[in-house]
């Protein structure tokens, strides 16, 4: 028998009380909206519109949700940028800084070694 670990079981648990039952109600609001929708995008015609899609109900509906999720998290994104910058110049400065601080221990290394040397000769 396989041991999950704690990321596991939470997965395990999202998929099974979030993503499968929000799927089946996805599923079944298909199967109950599969008649054809006219969505119209001409304002001033609605009898013979200049441009029109007919399709399921059910396919807007998911056109729309995933619409929504793209333009979110775009917009997050863009938001997030000034910490994305933020974190670039921290590593940046984090890089420098242990450069610096490797080029100190060498200097003190070498300055060091003829100390140790004279110790081990008078030995």
């Amino acid at each position: 028998m396989r041991v999950m670990r704690g990321g596991a079981v939470f997965r395990k648990f999202v998929w099974l009380f979030v993503i499968f039952p929000a799927g089946a109600v996805f599923v079944a609001f298909a199967l109950a909206n599969r008649h054809l929708v006219r969505l119209n995008l001409d304002p001033f015609s609605s009898e013979d519109p200049f441009l029109a899609l007919d399709a399921p109900f059910f396919v807007f509906l998911l056109a729309s949700l995933v619409t929504g999720l793209l333009l979110g998290g775009f917009v997050t994104w863009l938001g997030q940028g000034k910490w994305r910058k933020e974190a670039r110049n921290r590593a940046s400065e984090s890089r420098a800084l242990r450069a610096e601080t490797e080029t100190l221990n060498t200097q003190l290394r070498s300055a060091n070694e003829p100390r140790l040397d004279r110790a081990q000769a008078a030995e």
